[in-house]
């Protein structure tokens, strides 16, 4: 007996590394120490620190991928890997830091070159977006159940960032009255996807008739450097799940709490059409999905237009959305 028979290719395996390896190499940063295939990833800190701080996150995509495995598409496969990225570097941004490197875990039931070939792409060009070096990862055949029900393979990325010990961006200084900007998402984003499967099993729609589900989340780290070097950032929240009721409170001093006016910006369609579909009440929705704001930056009252102008050069929409109280 081989180990092909039990399940595990492993010639598959080294020809899938062959066939990522220069996507890798071409995301590394010039910290980057080493090659790419080793037993481990390593990276300098980058010059001009005088007391980096190093930033971690960890995420998955959740049950988005049972979606993007029925679509089974090019398409589909890569942008559950830029929402990989996404959701693990617009974690730990929100402190100011900046991304440095990142790693992927992809466990499979049976490794398919081409669709996790397309994941991997996805990463590495999420990486480029944000700026971080593909340090490594793992690619693991598991034959037998993977974490996701219903999927053939699963996702798990991890982010580290770095930040002057100084200019963490903590949300201490955040006062009553300070402002709410919030940045348009580009649809669900990796969240709720859990209530969306549920909707589509029972036939509340179907997903020809909602394509924009597996639109990638968007990667708010170009747009953050730069508000950083132009605005006096007093807080950050990514808004993932549980929505900006569950997150924005998660950026402020004991004792504060949000205004936010939900009738300040349009709320995309894809939302509408969830609502719909589940006879979702407003409320649960709220605690749910984004809704349209997929991140939000606290500033002083006299940098709100500076703020609001900043996204547009990324191609972003942005609302005064509310205030601390």
């Amino acid at each position: 007996m081989e180990y092909k028979d039990a399940g595990v290719d492993i010639e598959a395996g080294r020809s899938f590394v062959s066939l990522i390896s220069q996507k890798v190499k071409s995301t590394h940063r010039p910290e980057v120490v080493g090659g790419f295939g080793g037993f481990n990833g390593m990276t300098r800190i980058p010059a001009g620190y005088e007391k980096p701080i190093l930033v971690s996150g960890s995420d998955g995509v959740g049950t988005k991928l049972n979606i993007a495995q029925i679509y089974n598409t090019d398409d589909a496969h890569y942008g559950v890997g830029i929402d990989l990225v996404a959701m693990c570097v617009n974690d730990v941004i929100t402190c100011g830091a900046d991304p440095l490197f990142f790693l992927d875990y992809i466990s499979t039931v049976k490794l398919d070159p081409n669709a996790l070939k397309q994941v991997i792409f996805g990463i590495g060009d999420g990486c480029h977006t944000s700026g971080c070096s593909l340090l490594g990862g793992e690619t693991a055949e598991h034959p037998g159940p993977v974490p996701t029900p219903g999927t053939k393979y699963d996702l798990a990325g991890f982010c580290v960032g770095v930040v002057e010990e100084d200019k963490i961006i903590d949300g201490s200084r955040i006062k009553p009255g300070d402002k709410i900007i919030g940045v348009e998402s580009s649809g669900v984003h990796s969240n709720g996807y859990s209530l969306i499967n549920a909707l589509l099993y029972q036939h509340k729609f179907y997903l020809k008739d909602v394509p924009e589900l597996l639109t990638p989340t968007t990667i708010y780290a170009p747009l953050v450097k730069q508000l950083k070097e132009e605005v006096d950032i007093l807080g950050m929240a990514h808004i993932t799940g549980g929505g900006i009721p569950e997150n924005l409170p998660r950026c402020l001093p004991e004792g504060l709490s949000v205004h936010v006016d939900y009738n300040s910006w349009p709320m995309p369609e894809i939302f509408s059409k969830i609502m719909c579909a589940g006879e979702i009440l407003e409320e649960e929705m709220k605690n749910v999905f984004n809704l349209g704001i997929g991140y939000c930056v606290v500033v002083p009252p006299e940098s709100v237009e500076l703020t609001l102008s900043i996204p547009k050069e990324y191609g972003l929409k942005a609302w005064n959305i509310g205030y601390i109280e």
